[in-house]
Parts: structure tokens; C-alpha cells; sequence
């Protein structure tokens, strides 16, 4: 597999990445405004996914690790696409994962701010209103190998601009009909520097500040001015924006020159801005467009489904932050883009659960074992570990009787050499409980072994041959007479291929997996009635599993697969 490395240092050592040193070097030689200020801007118009995670631990990770703040900042300045309930999902979702912001803020906030802020710049040359299409400005802007051609509307006069700016604000205007443009340079080889938008018209009621506005500031524009509002000193983006960073110091330029941006301890805080390569992550998609797809199509139970990288659909399928916070930190931060397993993640998550975990016995696809030997109305008590990776966890009782449920693919009745589980003659040790020889087997009209017989070893209690024969198989089991029935839901990949995407003239929808999901009825020990939902738990010889956190009721749980105890299809890279 790849994962992202420290390509400032040309090695593996992913605790030394070039953000991590850029910063460490700036605090060395004397930060102006002596404080470390960073900002994570998701935009409210969908949930968090694990990409954003990686954020997340980089824009909070740095600012706890340099003594500094971060600040949350609901980036809403395209009300057409956002909502308040995505707001939550976000607050919610970055204090799991571990994380408490220093101050919480809007976009919108700043809506005055960024209005005049455009004013200013109208008035002295650096904008103007342009009454061109978006059609026609494409073919204005042109390429990037030769100068694109100035709009007609460049040299306007800047108290003719105002005046339609502010005719823009009042609602004169249809939409799309005139847009802000900064004056920059039409020759520029970066496109995005070619007079960009700065305002446009859309009739769109923002969830926060209702009718008020009907122009709304691009990203471009906004972030700039908010990041030098707050004072914050490192700017950290993802690699799409690196051409963007020529306007973001335009305009933190033009604040420098009105005297508009911040001092701290006596020194004025300049804000920069530094881009790292996005996370990828094989089988899932990362576009919160195409995420919101698969939800308005319903291909899945809403943004928080277990099969999607939303982490709210990793918290509900039993993810734990300690183990997003791990991979986070084993894939590293570069510039260069890549692709890393699903393995990993899976990796990480095993390794958490592995050491926190309590475990249980439960049965997904069941058949029956009679134990002639034991009394029919007899029944013992065998003790069973919680955690032998945990000595604080103790141990549990777990009941056994005269009829058992034990795997279907625990069985075999032609057995090959390299299968040392139960069949005819063959004894194996059922954990924790006793040694146990196949005598005999009843099958059904159709030849499907529906019942496997035997006797136990009255000498084996917990497992150990008295005589110190060896026994090469163990298997699990639960005791019929006191199992419960649970219904557990096996998820696997959302998608068939690693690159949902990377066939284009395919919808991505074509490639979802029919058997992402499978609900089977298992057989559990008793002791997993309790499981309140969240509880992370692994069934043993089977995987970790986690009560669901939508579906599970007082007594009643439901059960959501994690992640199976190994992948067989690929190896796992530890990092």
C-alpha cells in the first residue's frame, strides 16, 4: 500500500512532517503575536468523513501541540446547500473524535465585514462590477499557456461600481445577472488569478441570517478575510487550494494596507497559508456531493450508516477516536497525493479494540451440538476471561448444558488435512469449557447436517486433557438452553473495486457492493443482553462488533460487525 510520508525529510518518520517543522521553526524564531492560532472551516453542508479527520488532528493537533488555540468556524457562505442539523453533526463529531475548539464562529459573521472590506476595494481600483455571463467570462479568462482578453467592465468607473454593488445588495439585480470581480491580472499562468469573483447574486435564504443578504462572498475571498480577523497565524488547507494561496495573499495584502489586520502582543499578525495533500481512502468515496448522493438515493441508512467514512457511520459500525487519531497519525502529512488501504484504517481500529474490548461468545450461523454424555436438566458454570489483554477486566461465568450451538464452518464431515476444527471422530476443545469428540451426525431431507452428537471428556473442565493429550482445534460455542437470540448485522466494504471513480464513464453507483450489508439471527451468551448501545465488544474467533447505537434497546441489542479479527484478502501495514 502507500501512505502519505514526511516529505520535507525524505524519510518515514511521520512525527516530523514539514508542518509540524514549519511551525516548530516560525515559534524558534519569534512568532509575531507570540501565539500559535490555527482554524478548521468545514462548510455545513454535510457530515464529516474520515478525510476531514485527518484535518481535524492536523489544524487542533498543532495548536495543542505549540500551546497555541484553534478555532471551529462554520464555513456558510453557500446557503443553498446548508443547514443548522449539519452544524450539530459537525460539533458533535470533532468533540468524539477528541478535540475542543477555543472559540466558535461563522462565516457569517463577518458578512459586514467582508461587504465593506469590498467597498474599500472598489473605491480604490482593486474591483468592479462586471456584467458578463459565466459563458462568456470563460472564453474572456481563457487559458493558462496565453493572456485571457480584460472584461468590458474592467475600467469601469469605481463610483459606478459602487453604486451597483450597493443596488447588487439592495436586491436590484437578478441573479447571475452582475458579479464583484477583483482587478488583478488577466496574464497571470495561474487562472485563478485572472480577475476572480469576488461577490455573487443568489436569492437564497442563509439558515443563519435569513432574507438579509441576497450576494453572498466567495470562499476565496471570505477565508482570507476571516483567518485575519481571528488572528490566526497558520492557515492549513488541503492541496486543492494551493493555487488558491496567490489570492489569499492578494487579499490579506489589501488588509495590510488598510490597516486591517490584527496585533497581538504589539506585533501584527499576518496569516499564512501552507496546503497538504488530501486524505484517499480505497473502497469509499470521499465527495461529500457523492456522500450525499448515496444518502438522498437511500443506497444507505443516512449519513451515519456503518458502511460510509462519515465518522459518525464509523462510530455507529464501533470505531473508536483512539483509533481514527492512530491512523490519522500513521498516514503522516505530505504534499503529495495517495492512496492509502482500507487495510490500515481496519489495522488501527483491531489494534485499539484488541487492548479495550471485553469479549463474548456468540454464534452468527448456528447448529446444534448434543452432548449425550452430560444429564439433560444438568448445567455448569465455566470461567471465562474478559480481556486477556486487560488484567483489570477479570472474568465472567458462562453457563454450559447438554445442547450447544456451535459454527456451521466449525464442522466438517470430510475434513481436509488442513482442517483441524470438528468432524466424525475428532475432538476438539470448546473454549474455556471441556474437550469434546464427534460421534455422530443427524442430516435432514436434503443432506444439510442439522445436528452434530457427541460426548465430552468429564476430566477436560476448562479445556486441559488430564492426561496432557494434545488437541489441535478450538472452537466456541453457547450453551442452547440459556443463548439469546441477537440480530447482527455483517458490514463489509461499501464498494467492489479499491477506485469507485476511477473508470469515468461509469457511474460511481455501478461499483456499490449488493453485500455490504447481511443481517443474520446469531445465538449469544447471555452476558451480551446487558451491552448498552455503543458498547464495543469482540465475539470470539469472529471479530469486534458493537451495539448499535439507532437500533439497540434495554435488553435487546443490535449488534454492528466493526471489523473481522483479520482480512484475508489483503496484509495489513502497521505503519
Amino acid at each position: 500500500m502507500i501512505t502519505d510520508t514526511d516529505n520535507a525529510g525524505g524519510g518515514s518518520d511521520t512525527s516530523r512532517h514539514f508542518l509540524r517543522q514549519w511551525i516548530a521553526d516560525e515559534v524558534a524564531a519569534g512568532l509575531p503575536g507570540g501565539q500559535v492560532v490555527t482554524r478548521f472551516p468545514p462548510e455545513p453542508n454535510g457530515w464529516l468523513h474520515i478525510g476531514h479527520a485527518k484535518a481535524v488532528c492536523i489544524d487542533f493537533g498543532m495548536a495543542r501541540e505549540f500551546g497555541g488555540v484553534c478555532n471551529l468556524r462554520m464555513d456558510d457562505t453557500n446557503p443553498s446547500k446548508e443547514s443548522d442539523d449539519y452544524v450539530q453533526a459537525i460539533q458533535a463529531d470533532i468533540r468524539w473524535l477528541g478535540f475542543e475548539w477555543d472559540r466558535f464562529v461563522y462565516a457569517s459573521d463577518y458578512f459586514e465585514s467582508m461587504y465593506a472590506m469590498a467597498e474599500e476595494l472598489i473605491r480604490r481600483g482593486h474591483a468592479y462590477v462586471c456584467d458578463l455571463t459565466q459563458e462568456q467570462w470563460k472564453a474572456y479568462r481563457g487559458v493558462p499557456t496565453q493572456p485571457g482578453t480584460p472584461s468590458p467592465c474592467r475600467d469601469r468607473n469605481p463610483d459606478e461600481s459602487l453604486a451597483l454593488f450597493r443596488r447588487m445588495r439592495a436586491g436590484a439585480f437578478a441573479d447571475a445577472t452582475l458579479c464583484l470581480r477583483a482587478k488583478i491580472d488577466m496574464a497571470s499562468p495561474n487562472i485563478h488569478f485572472r480577475d476572480p469573483v469576488l461577490y455573487r447574486i443568489m436569492r437564497v435564504a442563509h439558515y443563519r441570517s435569513g432574507d438579509a443578504w441576497c450576494l453572498y462572498p466567495m470562499y476565496d475571498f471570505a477565508h482570507p478575510i476571516e483567518d485575519a480577523i481571528e488572528g490566526v497565524t497558520h492557515s492549513l488547507c488541503t492541496l486543492e487550494f494551493e493555487v488558491h494561496r496567490p489570492l489569499y495573499d492578494w487579499v490579506i495584502d489589501r488588509m495590510d494596507e488598510l490597516g486591517l489586520l490584527i496585533t497581538r502582543c504589539g506585533q501584527t499578525v499576518r496569516p499564512r497559508q501552507r496546503e497538504f495533500a488530501r486524505l484517499s481512502l480505497t473502497y469509499t468515496v470521499m465527495s461529500k456531493r457523492k456522500l450525499l448522493q448515496l444518502v438522498q438515493e437511500k443506497h444507505v441508512d443516512g449519513w451515519d450508516d456503518p458502511r460510509l467514512p462519515t465518522l459518525a457511520g464509523l462510530r455507529r459500525r464501533g470505531y473508536t477516536p483512539e483509533a481514527i487519531r492512530d491512523f490519522c497519525e500513521r498516514i503522516g502529512v505530505s504534499k503529495y497525493e495517495s492512496e492509502t488501504e482500507l487495510a490500515l484504517l481496519e489495522y488501527c481500529v483491531r489494534d485499539d479494540l484488541n487492548r479495550q474490548a471485553q469479549r463474548r461468545l456468540a454464534v452468527l450461523d448456528p447448529v446444534k451440538v448434543v452432548v449425550e454424555n452430560f444429564p439433560d436438566d444438568g448445567e455448569t458454570w465455566f470461567d471465562a476471561i474478559n480481556n486477556p489483554e486487560d488484567p483489570a477486566s477479570a472474568s465472567r461465568l458462562i453457563p454450559f448444558s447438554r445442547e450447544l450451538w456451535i459454527e456451521r464452518d466449525d464442522f466438517m464431515e470430510n475434513p481436509s488435512n488442513k482442517f483441524f476444527r470438528l468432524a466424525p471422530g475428532r475432538e476438539v476443545r470448546l473454549r474455556y469449557a471441556c474437550l469434546f469428540t464427534c460421534t455422530s451426525v443427524v442430516k435432514d431431507d436434503a443432506g444439510r447436517v442439522v445436528e452434530i452428537r457427541g460426548t465430552y471428556d468429564p476430566q477436560s473442565g476448562g479445556g486441559t486433557a488430564p492426561d496432557g493429550r494434545k488437541v489441535k482445534g478450538t472452537i466456541h460455542w453457547v450453551s442452547a438452553r440459556h443463548a439469546r437470540p441477537v440480530e447482527v448485522r455483517l458490514y463489509d466494504r461499501l464498494f467492489t473495486v479499491a477506485d469507485p471513480l476511477a473508470d469515468e464513464t461509469r457511474d460511481f453507483i455501478t461499483w456499490l457492493n449488493p453485500d455490504s450489508i447481511r443481517t443474520v439471527t446469531a445465538q449469544a451468551e447471555p452476558a451480551l443482553m446487558g451491552a448498552v448501545a455503543g458498547e464495543r465488544f469482540q465475539f470470539e474467533r469472529l471479530g469486534y462488533f458493537c451495539a448499535d447505537t439507532r437500533s439497540s434497546q434495554p435488553g435487546a441489542p443490535v449488534f454492528n460487525r466493526t471489523v473481522t479479527l483479520k482480512d484475508s484478502r489483503v496484509n495489513a501495514v502497521k505503519g
